[in-house]
């Protein structure tokens, strides 16, 4: 008996971009796609192994190395247009919010839980590590395109930033791909 269940619908890839370097500023370039290896994709989260930081402060001191489940980050087109819909402007870009991947067609896509598996037609399968928190950093890009809302972005994208994730098999990601959900058992901890 297999633990995982797909899903009766897929979603659909919308956007990707990258960032070669952090130094290049938090928006990420368009792409029409992304290779990923195990390593994640070209950008500047990538790598097998990634420094702690103020997410990993419960278990470790900063600047530890740890295991790289940051490699990419991923939204959901609709949530954005929740987001945009909240600070009462025309659209939110997924480059805005440092996005390596902008899907459509997933309901509620950042309540996905850990470990659920997003499969694409070349076989790249990526595992969804957690939800992405909304942070000052996206609020100050967000405000450049539309002054006035710095101080309302992240209460406006709780729960809407997409999730964070790694590189589970290796393989091309295109834009227009059609994307396999595969979910974990989904139950809460009764003690948490």
């Amino acid at each position: 008996m297999t633990l995982l269940t797909v899903l009766p619908f897929q979603g659909k890839v919308e956007s990707l971009a990258a960032r070669a370097s952090r130094a290049e500023g938090f928006v990420k370039t368009a792409t029409g796609a992304l290779s990923l290896s195990f390593a994640g994709p070209d950008d500047c989260h990538a790598g097998l192994t990634r420094k702690s930081d103020s997410r990993t402060l419960p278990l470790y001191k900063r600047d530890i190395d740890i295991r790289n489940v940051r490699q990419l980050t991923i939204l959901s087109v609709e949530e954005l247009s929740d987001i945009a819909e909240r600070l009462a402007i025309p659209q939110v870009l997924p480059e805005w919010l440092g996005a390596n991947m902008a899907l459509s067609g997933i309901p509620d896509f950042t309540q996905l839980p850990p470990s659920t598996r997003l499969q694409f037609p070349s076989g790249a399968t990526i595992v969804i590590d957690m939800e992405n928190y909304p942070c000052s950093q996206i609020a100050k890009v967000i405000d450049q395109h539309h002054p006035g809302t710095r101080f309302k972005v992240v209460e406006a994208a709780m729960h809407k930033r997409g999730v964070t994730a790694w590189v589970e098999r290796e393989g091309d990601v295109k834009i227009g791909d059609a994307i396999k959900i595969v979910i974990p058992p989904n139950r809460l901890y009764p003690h948490a």
